[in-house]
């Protein structure tokens, strides 16, 4: 609203303009404390699937690991089979 418009109008007008304007303020910050709770929410959900897919691949690596391992003991038991044969 323009000043000029401000003017015009009467103190009962401008004391309901005024209470509009903290009833929508008091509205609208609600309105930001729960938005700000909600993107917490998704950045902590969004760390912990970071963390998940992290935990998933440090995983991948373990099982890798050990299926080399098994494989590797599984030749070397090829090989003394092998050489124990007559």
């Amino acid at each position: 609203m323009k000043e000029k418009e401000l003017k015009k109008l009467s103190r009962l007008q401008l004391v309901d303009l005024l209470i509009e304007t903290t009833e929508e303020n008091e509205r609208l910050k609600g309105l930001v404390q729960e938005l700000s709770q909600e993107i917490e929410n998704r950045t902590i959900v969004c760390n912990q699937a970071g963390n998940i897919a992290q935990a998933a691949l440090q995983l991948n690596y373990v099982f890798e690991a050990a299926q080399q391992a098994a494989q590797d003991y599984l030749q070397a038991v090829r090989q003394q089979t092998e050489r124990a044969a007559p």
